[in-house]
């Protein structure tokens, strides 16, 4: 009994001095300067030709209360905040009531967010996540109360809220769900969009129409409590079939909003930027998205990947100063706002092996050096054993090129190479292209068995793609206050990091990845997308049991595609073929009213025609032959030392 009260004492003196210090406040905020709440979280987004493609919170219609149906109204105020019109911005005996039960529940069941309040986080709060967040909502929440009526902020709050789908804003939701304007809504439609912003991803009634009528249920509940809608009211809406359409006109792709939500992220990092829109009265963002690519991406994923829980990522750069031209962060934004590309970090497969290619090249291999694919067991000191396995079991049983290897994607190949440079050698090589994910010297490595984010794979890539140029990613350029004072600049910044004719090399060796002169004992990765190719690229596909990725490029656009489940199931047979058909699309789309581009070959690189699998000299009566790459001095002239003799008197 004696803790009861002294748990009643400490809440009645918590209480108090909550009271008292938001009187007072509001009593200063009497004095202070209006709110420019017109202004406040004008984020205007600008795409890489200057045309705006989002604005403010995303909504594209504001509308006067007047316009917005009373259903909606008094389904909002029962449900979100039955005494706003009584209050000034805090909900007192709501505060102490949600105190009291949290306070016996010891632990946070119970809210009391006032819909001044939750407008003040849809202006001002969007991306500033410091310890003084609950302070400023606190002192503008109260300054709004004392300089506007409470229509306007109703009206504010309901142009500025999230009813999902990329949708803010009541008249774009009440369009998009239901083909009419928000004046238009009847109880029933009413009720159904006021469910949907306590989570809307949980009451979307386009992906989980269940919830969204038990949530309906309950918003019908509350209004009939308070006396807005009759019994026979009530009953007729809970009855009513809903006709939901959830299409809009599409003046973007909806894909775009995970574009918007990694500008976001990445506007978070710049230190002049300051984190209160107060301070800026709003943004203007200028962004290196490129519609037309962001379009063809969009296009390709939603043509080749089915709706069966597999989730995508995808990011097209331009590789010569790092800017993100397009990005796919999922399947749909409606259904999953988390962001693949910039957040998840996934196993990376065979997409590890250029950086062991070029390496090797560095140390002396050439296009032609030779291992033999063959099962291989490889035993270490310690005793320890690692026996990798090429797809399909499939082995050449004799020497091969490293062309070939890189065409077949030969596992054998790949950590032969790996243990006669050194486990070390590809970390290394790694770090130095920019990768971040802390990687252990391992047999494993090159196959890719570890994870790695997308967008740092996409920017070692990218220095092949350029010839040999660390770049930073990026995907703002400028950052303006509303009145055009520049906050942030992006500024180039290249490092040459690798050697130029050796990129070239091995930028023509990985078009051997969908050439058809390597169909031998077995064939090329991305034979299958061979066809809808009219451009020069090199490609690398990567596959593990969870993770399926396509990395490629030309001199102007490196596209990366990966395909898999967010729980990390394993994926049935064959779906690698889904990634790279996106890739291909994706890609030839956005490049198909441009001119073909490729390297220009260097002064010490020379071309010889070998057969493709051996590397050796093309003799007269080969019937296959490709022109491979080599630094001068280093192309063959006869037959290949297999590097296995060598491999094994290092063992020695």
């Amino acid at each position: 009994m004696k803790i009861l009260k002294k748990i009643f004492k400490l809440f009645c003196f918590i209480f108090i001095i909550l009271v008292i210090g938001i009187l007072g406040i509001y009593g200063y905020s009497k004095f202070s300067p209006k709110l420019e709440i017109e202004r406040a979280n004008n984020i205007v987004f600008y795409d890489s030709n200057n045309n705006i493609f989002l604005q403010g919170n995303g909504g594209k219609e504001w509308v006067s209360l007047d316009e917005i149906s009373k259903n909606l109204i008094n389904a909002t105020i029962s449900t979100e905040d039955k005494n706003f019109y009584k209050h000034f911005g805090f909900d007192i005996l709501r505060i102490g009531k949600a105190l009291y039960t949290n306070l016996r529940a010891g632990k946070t069941v119970q809210g009391a967010s006032t819909i001044t309040q939750q407008y003040v986080k849809n202006l001002f709060l969007e991306f500033d996540k410091t310890w003084e967040r609950k302070w400023n909502e606190m002192w503008l929440t109260l300054n709004m109360e004392a300089h506007y009526s409470k229509d306007e902020i109703l009206e504010g709050y309901l142009n500025t809220i999230n009813y999902g789908h990329g949708m803010y804003g009541i008249e774009s939701a009440s369009k998009f769900y239901f083909g009419k304007s928000a004046s238009e809504l009847d109880i029933a439609e009413a009720a159904l969009l006021v469910a949907i912003p306590k989570s809307p991803s949980n009451y979307s009634p386009i992906n989980n129409f269940d919830n969204a009528k038990e949530r309906q249920k309950i918003i019908l509940n509350n209004m009939y409590k308070n006396n807005y809608i009759s019994y026979e009211e009530y009953q007729n809406a809970l009855n009513e079939e809903l006709n939901i359409i959830g299409e809009e006109e599409k003046d973007i792709p909806s894909s775009t909003m995970y574009f918007k939500d990694a500008v976001i992220d990445e506007l978070e990092t710049i230190n002049s930027v300051p984190t209160s829109f107060l301070k800026t009265g709003g943004l203007k963002i200028y962004t290196t998205l490129d519609m037309d690519a962001q379009t063809s991406l969009e296009n390709s994923v939603k043509k080749n990947l089915d709706v069966d829980k597999l989730q995508v990522a995808g990011v097209m750069m331009n590789p010569n100063d790092g800017s993100i031209i397009a990005l796919v962060g999922g399947y749909d934004y409606g259904t999953s706002q988390y962001n693949r590309v910039t957040k998840s970090k996934r196993q990376v497969g065979s997409t590890m092996k250029p950086f062991l290619y070029y390496s090797a090249l560095e140390n002396g291999f050439t296009a032609s050096t030779s291992f033999t694919s063959e099962e291989t067991t490889f035993v270490f000191s310690n005793g320890s054993t690692y026996s990798p396995r090429n797809a399909g079991n499939i082995y050449g049983n004799e020497a091969i090129s490293l062309a070939a290897a890189i065409s077949y994607s030969d596992n054998i190949y790949a950590v032969k190479t790996h243990m006669f440079l050194g486990e070390e050698n590809l970390v290394s090589m790694a770090n130095r292209l920019g990768i971040t994910t802390k990687l252990e010297a391992v047999p494993s490595l090159p196959l890719g068995t570890y994870e790695i984010n997308m967008m740092e794979m996409t920017s070692a890539y990218a220095t092949f793609a350029n010839l040999g140029y660390k770049i930073d990613s990026h995907l703002i350029t400028k950052v303006e206050d509303m009145d055009g004072n520049v906050l942030y600049e992006w500024h180039d910044e290249k490092d040459l990091i690798l050697n130029q004719s050796l990129v070239y090399i091995l930028n023509d060796l990985l078009t051997t990845t969908y050439d058809a002169s390597f169909i031998d004992y077995n064939q090329p990765t991305l034979l299958s997308v061979a066809s809808k190719l009219s451009k020069k690229y090199a490609i690398k596909s990567g596959t593990t049991a969870t993770d399926s990725w396509t990395i490629g490029y030309n001199p102007e656009v490196i596209t990366s595609i990966w395909i898999g489940y967010d729980d990390s199931k394993e994926m049935a047979a064959g779906t690698s073929v889904k990634c790279k058909n996106i890739w291909a699309n994706a890609i030839e789309d956005y490049l198909k009213d441009k001119e073909q581009t490729w390297y220009e070959k260097p002064s010490n690189v020379v071309g010889v025609l070998v057969n493709p699998i051996t590397g050796n000299p093309v003799l007269d009566n080969n019937s296959k032959k490709r022109v491979l790459y080599y630094l001068k001095g280093t192309e063959p002239t006869g037959e290949q030392t297999v590097f296995d003799e060598i491999y094994d008197d290092k063992k020695k």
